[in-house]
């Protein structure tokens, strides 16, 4: 009889974190969120940086900031949400694909922002000024730069459109060995996995802290297996969704072969219901 092995050992799964968590990079979501993490004056830096505003003094940061206020709208879950001392609002995303990087998606971020902080009967005129930042893991707009800014303005004049809306393009993929500026500097430590090859000692040291203290990579290994628990579970609900949709087994059938409580997949029906009346 041929048995077949469908997962690790605890062992096993912990030492494959392990060489995940190694292989970790500022670049990467998981880690870049930690980083970010209750962590202002790191955000502070980058976004000095990155905005050219050596004056700039952030006085509040959030990562995994939630917009979600329009009823039956896409909702957003920004990777670090900061503001600043003028109250301007900088949003700093890490998208290592492509398709995460349209230009479109930086409009509706910051179509977002927008609305998340006009509040009913404020005159337009209160609007914040907004920064969308993208660390694109790629070269996405192609011209071999390491970042390209984006305003609105008028066609003909190049006389500025005036909205205070800000959006930023970071090329991760940038790689001029000439190039000392600071910005290329931390380009080099977005995608750097060792926290002893890093230019920046913030960065370093958060790096250093969650990767090689035993409290950090205690809370990264935990942090991975939430993933896989939260991804098991979205697993089972997307299987029971096509089973109901596909109307051939009964509730309780779908219960046991998901794992799911019955309670849930009655729960689940009444939803599908709903959206199919």
């Amino acid at each position: 009889m041929i048995s077949i092995k469908t997962d690790l050992t605890p062992e096993e799964q912990q030492q494959k974190d392990l060489e995940r968590l190694e292989r970790m990079r500022p670049m990467d979501d998981d880690l870049m969120r930690e980083l970010f993490r209750n962590n202002i004056p790191l955000a502070q830096l980058v976004l000095r940086i990155i905005t050219g505003m050596n004056d700039l003094v952030i006085t509040s940061e959030e990562t995994q900031y939630d917009l979600e206020h329009l009823l039956g709208a896409r909702s957003l879950c920004l990777d670090v949400f900061a503001t600043d001392s003028l109250e301007r609002k900088f949003n700093l995303e890490i998208q290592r694909s492509d398709r995460g990087a349209s230009p479109k998606r930086a409009r509706y971020h910051s179509s977002a922002i927008d609305v998340e902080f006009l509040k009913a009967k404020q005159d337009f005129s209160k609007l914040p000024i907004t920064y969308v930042i993208f660390i694109t893991e790629n070269d996405v707009r192609g011209a071999n730069r390491p970042i390209y800014i984006f305003d609105r303005q008028d066609t003909v004049t190049g006389e500025p459109f005036g909205d205070d809306e800000h959006i930023i393009f970071v090329n991760g993929a940038y790689n001029n060995p000439d190039d000392t500026s600071d910005l290329a500097k931390l380009i080099h430590d977005f995608a750097c996995s060792n926290d002893e090859d890093m230019y920046f000692d913030l960065m370093a040291e958060s790096t250093h802290y969650y990767k090689k203290t035993e409290k950090g990579v205690s809370h990264m290994c935990k942090l991975m297996e939430e993933m896989r628990n939260d991804e098991k579970m979205q697993e089972k609900l997307r299987t029971a969704i096509r089973m109901l949709a596909d109307g051939a087994l009964t509730y309780e059938q779908i219960a046991k072969f998901t794992l799911l409580p019955s309670e849930k997949i009655e729960e689940l029906a009444a939803q599908l219901s709903s959206i199919t009346a």
